[in-house]
């Protein structure tokens, strides 16, 4: 396994993905959230939107996130766009790099999706020579995410978390660990949840994803997609804290792409990652018996923190009911 020199850190703390319309707002207000990440490939080239950057990473710490690199791609990565991420990584110098395990480019026709690789030997040792070459070309190692899974290969030898497993060791890469999607495929394809958690080398993982979900109802029952346009839902937030629990917090960001709403909704759900996280600390730190931890996890949010936060909040949030009844009393 490679050695590579380490960036420097993430703050422990929630960040929020930093899109266009909010870019002028949170240059102007600063908001008090804990960092930013940006899709490299909107600032691969010499717009307005790269002198925005310059000013927001003076402010706050920034990650960058690939989604066109195609690390699953048989015919290797494209020479240009790995020019062009390196562009963006020494310019921007951000606090952590990332990317997908999927393909979005085959014979030359790029594809403006993810797409999924099978989970054996030929793809494993294919996408640790991209993983590898991305890394010798940015001189940093990078977090790979787990995608969504709508499908299985039937040729698959292995289960996902054994493959991203591989791939760690084999190249020294860690793991961006995407909870939506980890709820999303168990829910269309049939597998225990947490039984992924516990099969992940919780070390490698560098961060975490947060995001919402939709659901498509078909005949043979709703399938559930992400989109990454919708508050984080109660399920994905219990997984999350199954995660918490077992690996410790980590950089965590909310993640909203579609309908995008006001940038106040985007810190609330960074405001509720950042509160479920203490709370688990806590209950850790007195060492609450497992019995009276599940209790716990109804009314985890300290109240001083509910009665002074200006946040949105969304009507199915498992503590919704109990911050307006509670700020109705402040």
């Amino acid at each position: 396994m490679p050695t590579l020199p380490s960036p420097a850190s993430l703050p422990v703390v929630a960040g929020i993905g930093l899109r266009g319309p909010h870019m002028a707002q949170i240059l102007e207000t600063r908001p008090g959230v804990g960092w930013l990440e940006v899709h490299a490939e909107n600032y691969m080239n010499f717009g307005p939107a790269r002198a925005g950057l310059e000013q927001v990473r003076g402010h706050y710490h920034v990650a960058v996130h690939g989604v066109g690199l195609s690390l699953g791609s048989a015919r290797g990565i494209d020479d240009a766009h790995l020019a062009r991420l390196k562009d963006v990584c020494d310019r921007f110098a951000p606090a952590m790099v990332s990317e997908h395990l999927a393909w979005s480019v085959g014979d030359g026709i790029y594809l403006n999706d993810l797409l999924p690789v099978p989970y054996d030997e030929e793809a494993l040792n294919l996408v640790c020579h991209n993983v590898e070459r991305t890394q010798d070309a940015i001189k940093r190692p990078i977090l790979i995410e787990n995608l969504a899974a709508y499908v299985g290969f039937a040729r698959s030898t292995m289960a996902e978390p054994q493959f991203l497993t591989e791939i760690v060791k084999r190249t020294g890469c860690g793991l961006l660990l995407d909870v939506n999607n980890i709820y999303v495929s168990a829910h269309n394809l049939g597998f225990d949840a947490e039984a992924y958690l516990a099969s992940l080398p919780g070390s490698a993982i560098g961060e975490i994803h947060l995001a919402g979900h939709a659901t498509n109802e078909t005949p043979d029952g709703p399938v559930l997609i992400d989109n990454h346009g919708s508050c984080v839902a109660s399920e994905v937030w219990s997984l999350y804290r199954s995660a918490v629990e077992r690996f410790g917090p980590r950089p965590t960001l909310i993640e909203w792409d579609s309908d995008l709403p006001p940038l106040v909704t985007l810190l609330g759900e960074a405001m509720w990652a950042d509160l479920l996280a203490a709370s688990v600390g806590m209950e850790m730190d007195e060492a609450v018996p497992e019995a009276k931890v599940a209790h716990k996890t109804q009314g985890f949010l300290p109240p001083s923190r509910t009665a002074a936060a200006c946040v949105a909040v969304c009507d199915h949030h498992p503590l919704a009911t109990h911050l307006r009844g509670e700020a109705a009393h402040a």
